[in-house]
């Protein structure tokens, strides 16, 4: 049964907001929000990696003054007339201050251009429609044509269930898309945060040349739980956690948000075409 707030939890809530504090979903502490903004919203008592919004992220990783962010292309809405779905996005971009759950830029990273795209776990939990999908397809199509490396964070619930078979059909598109970038010689770095699962997670997530993560990211096609009880087996401690997913060859390497932009910049520069890196 759903339990809601009572009145005195709302209160001690928004007293929270109002002092400047904020509970840490790893470790459960309270700890500054202007120390936690300091630190990339990593908690410094358990190193517990907080959501981080698609703006955020790019602004972290972007060298001053080479920002650019890209037109996102135009889908219909609501191709299925889904009930109150209209109404869910309106609320989800008022929230945000996204048009969707995901955007892509033209920037660089210690000197190496290349293309981000960012899913945003706030908008819809990042659920893939068919304007996320064409969203990655556009990022990966400029990345080809410019001859640009790409770069994708997922942060996804899955297929977003109110486009129905057209949410599924984009896994099919981005897949093919890197493709042809991929025959073409394009470098793509798959960079997984939490939680990066279902449809994303085997499509476009799945099929970098490095696959990065961050700490404590759950990453994986269905949850521990319906896997559970589908198999009626207990899984490992940890299964699907970034750190389970490196040690059994899924991940190549955990980076922690601090060493985000030092490490892509690294490896951007040793996979430069033609002449020693810069």
């Amino acid at each position: 049964m759903l339990r809601l707030p009572t009145q005195k939890g709302r209160k001690e809530s928004s007293e929270k907001e109002v002092s400047g504090f904020t509970t840490c979903t790893g470790c459960k502490k309270e700890i500054s929000r202007a120390h936690l903004a300091e630190r990339q919203m990593v908690c410094p008592q358990c190193g517990h990696h907080l959501p981080i919004s698609a703006q955020e992220r790019l602004s972290l990783l972007a060298d001053p003054g080479s920002l650019q962010i890209l037109d996102l292309p135009v889908c219909p809405e609501n191709p299925l007339d889904f009930p109150g779905y209209p109404e869910k996005l309106e609320e989800n971009r008022q929230k945000t201050g996204l048009p969707e759950a995901a955007m892509f830029a033209s920037l660089e990273i210690d000197r190496q251009p290349a293309v981000v795209a960012v899913l945003d776990s706030r908008f819809f939990m990042g659920s893939m429609g068919v304007q996320v999908g064409e969203i990655v397809t556009s990022a990966v199509e400029y990345a080809r044509e410019e001859q640009l490396p790409l770069i994708i964070f997922s942060a996804s619930g899955g297929a977003r269930m109110q486009e129905g078979i057209l949410s599924l059909m984009q896994m099919a598109k981005t897949s093919a898309a890197l493709a042809r970038f991929a025959k073409e010689g394009g470098l793509y770095i798959s960079y997984l945060t939490h939680p990066t699962t279902g449809g994303v997670s085997a499509s476009f997530a799945g099929l970098g040349d490095i696959t990065l993560a961050e700490p404590g990211a759950l990453i994986g096609f269905a949850g521990p739980r319906v896997i559970e009880q589908t198999i009626r087996q207990k899984l490992p401690e940890g299964f699907q956690r970034a750190e389970f997913q490196e040690e059994h060859g899924f991940v190549d390497r955990i980076v922690p948000r601090g060493e985000m932009k030092s490490t892509l910049g690294f490896l951007l520069r040793i996979h430069q075409k033609g002449g020693m890196p810069a």
